[in-house]
Parts: structure tokens; sequence; C-alpha cells
């Protein structure tokens, strides 16, 4: 594994960990909401499983979170620093291309979809508009710090995290036909069904599945809350089962 460094279209700083292997196809993961690269050792997991398959891989830190760049969140904001990973590893001579996506991650995979995306697997995906009660989520010094300031802040570790008014909007304003249908590759989801949120997420999976391509496909764990922690070995082994299916190492 290395540690690299590529920039956005805002000249921030974007920290990544790169799993080289001898293959050009190239799988770029994307975290969760105020996550980060390492996504409390489930990416590295992954990453390191993905690279033994032959897989290059690299999971990269959003703007404003992890090692990379300050920056409040935004949706829009994370779309484009994918997209600027994607023309990152293609400048580094990698030809094909698929996307892992959990949660919000998840989303930023489907809204930055080009026909040079063979296949993504998506966890605990967010395919549509969500509201949340953003009360049981942040404190009342939180959600006071928004009212004024506009934004809230999140310790990470050591990262201070700023999220912007305009991310917690994001989350409900999802228009879900409009973000399925333009996907034109397979698409692998993964859902639990053990917590509220996980079971409100798959039912807008469900809802969503007609707007995708024929050959995509939903899978619930059963048992599994939305970090999957418990139920780590069971996501490896469906995601690496639908890459060696979907995305070659060679042609």
């Amino acid at each position: 594994m290395q540690r690299i460094t590529f920039q956005n279209s805002r000249n921030l700083t974007l920290v990544g960990h790169l799993y080289p292997s001898t293959s050009q196809s190239i799988i770029i993961m994307c975290h969760g909401f105020t996550s980060d690269k390492s996504s409390r050792g489930r990416f590295d997991k992954l990453a390191n499983a993905f690279q033994r398959l032959g897989y290059s891989v690299l999971a990269f830190d959003f703007s404003g979170c992890g090692e990379s760049d300050d920056d409040r969140l935004t949706l829009a904001k994370q779309v484009n620093d994918l997209h600027s990973a994607i023309s990152f590893v293609k400048s580094m001579g990698y030809a094909k291309i698929a996307l892992y996506g959990n949660s919000l991650g998840s989303t930023v995979c489907l809204l930055c979809y080009t026909p040079q995306i063979s296949t993504m697997v998506l966890t605990g995906a967010l395919t549509g508009p969500m509201k949340y009660d953003w009360d049981e989520y942040f404190t009342k010094e939180q959600m006071q710090e928004l009212r004024e300031k506009g934004y809230i802040t999140v310790h990470r570790g050591n990262r201070t995290v700023m999220v912007d008014q305009q991310m917690l909007l994001d989350f409900e304003f999802i228009d879900q036909e409009e973000l399925l249908k333009n996907v034109h590759c397979p698409v692998f989801i993964i859902h639990g069904n053990a917590d509220e949120e996980e079971r409100a997420l798959c039912e807008l999976t469900k809802r969503g599945m007609k707007w995708l391509s024929p050959d995509s496909k939903l899978e619930i764990i059963d048992g599994a809350k939305h970090g999957f922690m418990e139920h780590w070995s069971i996501v490896e082994k469906l995601a690496t089962d639908w890459f060696l299916k979907h995305f070659p190492l060679f042609d």
C-alpha cells in the first residue's frame, strides 16, 4: 500500500491509499458520511482482499475528511472529488475502472457514473431521498452551531470535520429516478435489515431497482446493521465474487 496525494478541481489536496497490482483494472473506494479512507478498518480489509485478487485499489479521503485538505462537506463537493480521483487514476494509466461506495459514498458513486465505469458495488446505499431527524444524530450544541454558523463541527479522532448545512439538505432532495436511470453499468447493492436506518435505506433501494440496468442486483444480509461491522466478512465475499464476475482483471 502506498500513501498518495492528488488535487481536485478546487486545488485542494486529497490523500489516498493506493494498493497497486499488475492489472490495469482499478477499484476506487468512496467512504461514508464524515468517515475516511480506512472506514474504521473496513476499507483496509476490503482493499487488501481486492488487491489479493489482482485488482489495483484507490481508497481516498473526501475533502474535509481524513487527511485531505479542509473543506465544508457537501454532496456536490464529494462528487467533484470522485471525478478528480477518476481523472487521477486515468492519468496513471488505469484503463478499466470500477467503484465501491459505502453509505453516502454510494450516492457519490451513482452521481459520478460515466460509460467508463464498468460496475459498482454499494453497501448501505442511499439511493433516494431520506429525511433524517438530525437532533438524533447531533448534540444540542451542534444544532445551535448549525443555526448560528451554517455548519456543524464533528470530531473524528484528530480530525475536525465541518458539515455544511447544504449537506444535511442534500440527503432529503435526491431525485431517485434521475439518480438511477442514468447508470447503465451493473450495480450490486448490499443492505442489512437489523436497524431502522438500514431497513429504510433498503426499502428505498427496492423501489429504485426498476431504474437500474437489468443485470443489477440487490442482496440483503440478514441481521446486518448499517455499518455491517459484524458481517464484514460476508460483505467481502459478496463484493469480491461480484467484481470477479463483472470486472475482468485483463481484457
